[in-house]
């Protein structure tokens, strides 16, 4: 897969896990010149499926360094950043710090977490090195809980002593045409010093599309009536009901179908429960009322695609759980976005949870793309 590149750009990745949110970077133009996740299994994953997809690798490479080394001007971030401005690049951090400390189903530890400390660390190597642009992305627990809105509000005024000019939205995966409900707080930056003086209001960026991609406006997705529980049936065959169609492609099946999941080279692979087998048969398709043994409904979008502790989606129509194709393509990735089959299933499952989905990730960064291209490189601020 060939995607023409903006040269005049270059992205640096952290976070990256498998990488669905470069993914929607470089097919929305922009390089990707380097990434780091720590977790070896998740690079594997990285790696693997770009060469599957013919796609470049990055200029500067891969890492698998503890963000905590690649901080101060000494390091291996600074010096990649110093070689890009000396190309005449417009250089951008993208990065979604790990996030079940501020997850109301997760750890909830805030900042105090491991993984907490990470949002921090990310701001830090952002003020450290002081890239054109920046995003960040995040849970919304994050941004709605209020003793984690009160850390997110001090990175925000850190940004900001550094010169950025931000602008957030909570957006939902359903806005951008992915299968599944899925809220995230996204925060933009850019140095203001590169900004025409009517882009900015005080410390908050103005004109930005947050709006451009969206396909689908989330109050009527959220308030249409969905088909809601049948009673299992294993192998049945039903027809998508017609007051659906117009919603059609937002559904698991639509995209089962899109992907060709069944003979997709990760069609095989899915959880085998140890014990469970006969409640599994029990639930309804569409019940997803409980916290495990939720069991999606083909004719309508999937809860999040948050896969942990062993607990993967039902098929709305077989007697498993979800395989690693299906998983994938509640995604919206490419059916061509493939993971290597030796590669554990658990991981497999927690790389594909942890991921932005690919649509969103594409129509955020194409609103990047417009907006820099037309507020930073011609200085226009004519964007809606």
């Amino acid at each position: 897969m060939t995607i023409q590149q903006d040269d005049r750009y270059s992205i640096m990745s952290f976070f990256s896990g498998a990488g669905f949110l470069d993914l929607g970077f470089e097919h929305s133009g922009f390089p990707i010149g380097f990434v780091n996740e720590m977790h070896v299994p998740f690079m594997r994953v990285y790696q693997y499926s770009r060469e599957k997809m013919n796609m470049d690798k990055p200029e500067y490479g891969y890492s698998c360094e503890d963000i905590n080394t690649l901080l101060g001007l000494d390091g291996k971030v600074n010096g990649i950043v110093e070689k890009l401005r000396e190309e005449g690049k417009i250089v951008g951090f993208i990065g979604g710090p790990p996030c079940p400390d501020f997850s109301v189903g997760g750890k909830n530890r805030g900042r105090e977490g491991s993984n907490g400390k990470l949002s921090q660390t990310y701001v830090r190597l952002i003020v450290g090195n002081l890239p054109d642009f920046f995003l960040f992305e995040n849970v919304k627990g994050l941004w709605r809980t209020a003793r984690h809105r009160e850390f997110y509000e001090e990175l925000k005024q850190v940004l900001h002593d550094a010169d950025y000019a931000t602008t957030e939205r909570l957006t939902n995966s359903l806005e951008f045409g992915a299968p599944q409900d899925r809220d995230r707080i996204l925060l933009f930056g850019v140095r203001k010093k590169l900004l025409p003086s009517n882009a900015v209001d005080g410390n908050e960026l103005q004109g930005f599309p947050w709006g451009r991609y969206i396909t689908e406006d989330i109050d009527i997705i959220k308030n249409f009536t969905w088909p809601e529980r049948d009673s299992f049936v294993a192998d049945s065959v039903k027809d998508a009901p017609p007051e659906i169609a117009d919603h059609r492609e937002l559904t698991v099946q639509f995209w089962f179908d899109r992907n060709d999941v069944e003979n997709h080279p990760n069609s095989k692979r899915y959880l085998i429960p140890r014990q469970g087998l006969a409640r599994m048969k029990t639930v309804d398709e569409g019940d997803v009322s409980k916290k495990s043994y939720k069991r999606l409904h083909r004719w309508r979008y999937s809860p999040t695609v948050a896969y942990g502790n062993n607990e993967v989606h039902l098929h709305p129509y077989r007697e498993r759980r979800l395989t690693v194709a299906e998983a994938l393509a509640l995604q919206s990735l490419p059916k061509e976005f493939v993971l290597p089959n030796d590669m554990t299933i658990t991981d497999s499952f927690k790389t594909i949870g942890n991921g932005v989905p690919y649509l969103l990730a594409k129509g955020i960064a194409s609103s990047i793309k417009d907006y820099l291209d037309e507020v930073v490189v011609k200085k226009k601020v004519t964007l809606p």
